[in-house]
């Protein structure tokens, strides 16, 4: 996936949101801010995106987004359950219809045997909840958090769509 790429989902995005009268946020942390880069490229996007927190450090999950501290410490960075509560953080503090979270293990190093170079959690917010979805990349870093910001789009289209 290239900029480009990102890009053209960014302006597919607007185009339902704006239609449809949807905010949208989000909260990153592997994809260090790819997601609203794609977002912002493209002209009109203040007319729906509300804004991105980049919480790289678990403080800053926990302080910015209101991620538990006990759930980090358990069940680590990287999970379903942090990634579901980057979501529902980002959605409740920037008050948005649609709010998308994205934490994973980009490389090329940091990974383990439980938790491999290249799984990735995104999460998803609305207000019928919250729902995640668990990546498996197997590219470079680069290829991975544009790999991850491109499903964080493409679900949020998917969303926005329904």
């Amino acid at each position: 996936m290239t900029g480009a790429a990102l890009v053209a989902l960014g302006e597919r995005l607007q185009g339902v949101c704006l239609g449809r009268g949807l905010s949208v946020a989000a909260a990153e942390s592997c994809t260090g801010g790819l997601i609203a880069e794609a977002i912002t490229s493209v002209p009109g996007s203040s007319g729906y995106f509300l804004g991105s927190v980049v919480s790289y450090a678990n403080s800053a999950k926990a302080a910015l987004l209101g991620v538990p501290e006990t759930m980090l410490e358990t069940h680590g960075a990287v999970s379903a359950q942090v990634a579901r509560a980057m979501a529902s953080g980002a959605r409740e503090r920037f008050g948005a219809d649609l709010a998308v979270s994205a934490t994973g293990i980009a490389g090329p190093d940091g990974g383990t045997p439980a938790k491999p170079v290249g799984l990735t959690y995104l999460g998803l917010a609305d207000a019928q909840g919250v729902d995640v979805r668990r990546l498996n990349l197997d590219g470079d870093r680069a290829a991975n958090r544009e790999a991850a910001a491109a499903a964080a789009l493409a679900w949020l289209l998917e969303r926005a769509e329904r």
